[in-house]
């Protein structure tokens, strides 16, 4: 029992670099956390940004979507890479673009240069997420303790994402818009000698060149996808050229990426990680729990604001019950895996979000503060039950040399899968909307046309016409929006049982000896004492 405890120990010296691992943790968090930030902190600033640099209507779009677009296509050229040449050295170096991009962001005097500074945003963001994960991997070779790093790790996730706005409204109460990008500068001004002072350093295995084909057409093609499916998401038609072409493009890119990694003796990628029941079934719940729920957050915030007539804060008040469900759900995530094992829990995870969706649907066009609160904290919990549960046994299957690719690959999947439900939820929404506002009595059929694009413009219409025409067309687009509303709800509600039925093949316990012999193989050891783990070393890795 001894000998174990002081293998553990030494392990974790090693593992920690002579840093407390949960130290560690801390300052990967905080790398999360300003990523988590990033991607959200804009959205209230759109008003001021549009004052002040007049972009015409297809920059708005880039400033917007540009930071997630190269975000997400650069994903496994980044990961990858660290594995490569180390996870710490693409940290610490996406911690410097970060913040000199924050910093361009900031003091950009034109719309071209905003554009310009979020991708370089984008650029430091894929180089920060997949090192997080994969760096949290080797410091807690130990799966129970990694499992409960994971938690925090997603509930720092979750407060980022709901904190944005937040925080994007109060600096723009006091400051210029600017001022949502200068608060990086100083965080990254601490992280990078705290980083660079405690992180440590790991990489894979280095055999054969860096596939830069591989990477470049990997990128290429993801940038291609996840550019049609926003397009998707925003209501482009999907046979238009540029919604299309991206979307063909960038399939093309990838069925050549994955043709090209099976065929190299030494791939970017390892697909035999796909092979694996527990790999593969991880990165499918992740996209299914994203493609069921993404959408449904946009148009949640439309129903509040739009539907019940609530502010934009009062709306970020409603929604903070299923930010603080979900970080409740990571921080008990850990002992909740231990106690009922991968499959139960995503399964379940999957069943109580379901739950909740169902829930929803008796929402209509009154106010009820205790179903929306009670839908919403179910949603939150079961969403990151779900969605914690696949992260951790995806990235503890994963081989240890492959951890950076695979953290990527759990990212990418991520962006994908609410790229996705975006465009399709969006489809459902305006399936099921624009069929009542066809024929309201006394609207012609061009402003019957115009207001079935969406609730905001039929309102736009309505106080157009005013009058009796205009109350009835409000009255009309407000029913077929909670009918849209409630047949969307269904539809993610068949998605999420779909996942239930998939975590099924996951596995039924959680594995902590042999995880954490694997976790043990990552760590550089002496070689003295490699000889007695070869065996260990190449069935994980195979």
């Amino acid at each position: 029992m001894s000998g174990a405890t002081t293998a553990d120990t030494c392990r974790r010296r090693e593992a920690g670099a002579g840093a407390n691992r949960w130290v560690v943790l801390v300052v990967l968090c905080v790398s999360l956390l300003l990523v988590a930030l990033d991607a959200t902190v804009l959205h209230v600033a759109v008003p001021a940004v549009t004052e002040d640099l007049k972009p015409g209507a297809m920059e708005l779009l880039w400033i917007v979507d540009v930071y997630p677009l190269v975000c997400a296509s650069l994903l496994i050229l980044f990961g990858t890479l660290g594995d490569r040449i180390g996870r710490r050295r693409v940290l610490l170096l996406g911690y410097a673009l970060f913040g000199v991009a924050s910093g361009v962001a900031a003091l950009a005097d034109s719309a071209q240069l905003l554009i310009g500074a979020r991708a370089l945003l984008g650029v430091g963001g894929a180089m920060i997420m997949p090192a997080t994960l994969s760096i949290l991997r080797q410091v807690f070779p130990d799966r129970r303790e990694r499992a409960l790093a994971i938690g925090i790790w997603s509930a720092v996730a979750a407060v980022g994402a709901a904190v944005g706005p937040l925080l994007g409204g109060f600096l723009l109460e006091h400051f210029w818009w600017g001022s949502v990008f200068l608060i990086n500068i100083p965080l990254m001004l601490i992280s990078l000698p705290v980083g660079r002072l405690l992180l440590p350093e790991s990489r894979g295995e280095r055999n054969g060149p860096w596939d830069v084909a591989g990477a470049l057409m990997a990128a290429a093609g993801l940038f291609g996808l996840v550019l049609g499916v926003k397009r998707l998401g925003g209501g482009e038609a999907p046979f238009g050229p540029l919604t299309l072409a991206p979307l063909l493009l960038g399939a093309a890119l990838m069925v050549g990426f994955v043709r090209r990694q099976r065929r190299r003796a030494h791939p970017l990628v390892d697909l035999r990680m796909f092979a694996r029941p527990a790999f593969s079934t991880s990165v499918g719940c992740i996209v299914l729990a994203m493609l069921a729920l993404v959408g449904l957050e946009l148009i949640a915030a439309q129903y509040l604001q739009l539907v019940l007539g609530l502010s934009p804060l009062q709306t970020g008040l409603r929604l903070l019950p299923l930010t603080f469900a979900a970080m409740a759900a990571g921080l008990v995530g850990a002992r909740m895996l231990h106690r009922f094992g991968p499959r139960v829990m995503v399964c379940s995870g999957f069943c109580v979000t379901a739950a909740a969706v169902v829930t929803l649907t008796a929402m209509g066009g009154n106010d009820n503060a205790g179903l929306l609160l009670v839908g919403f904290v179910l949603l939150g919990f079961g969403l990151e039950t779900t969605l914690f549960g696949a992260y951790e046994s995806m990235l503890s299957e994963a081989p240890p040399a492959q951890a950076g690719g695979a953290a990527a690959i759990g990212e990418t999947s991520y962006q994908l899968g609410a790229g996705i439900g975006v465009a399709l939820l969006g489809s459902v929404m305006n399936a099921a909307y624009a069929p009542g506002l066809s024929s309201v009595p006394g609207v012609p059929a061009g402003d019957s046309a115009a207001a079935g694009h969406s609730l905001g413009e039929a309102y736009d219409v309505a106080a157009r016409l005013g009058g009796a025409r205009g109350a009835a067309l409000r009255h009309a687009a407000r029913d077929s929006f909670v009918h849209g509303l409630h047949v969307t709800l269904l539809v993610s509600a068949g998605l999420l049982v779909l996942g239930a039925v998939m975590a099924l093949r996951l596995p039924r316990i959680m594995e902590c000896e042999a995880h954490a012999a694997a976790g043990a193989a990552e760590i550089p050891a002496p070689r003295k004492a490699a000889g007695p783990r070869k065996a260990t070393g190449s069935r994980v890795s195979a």
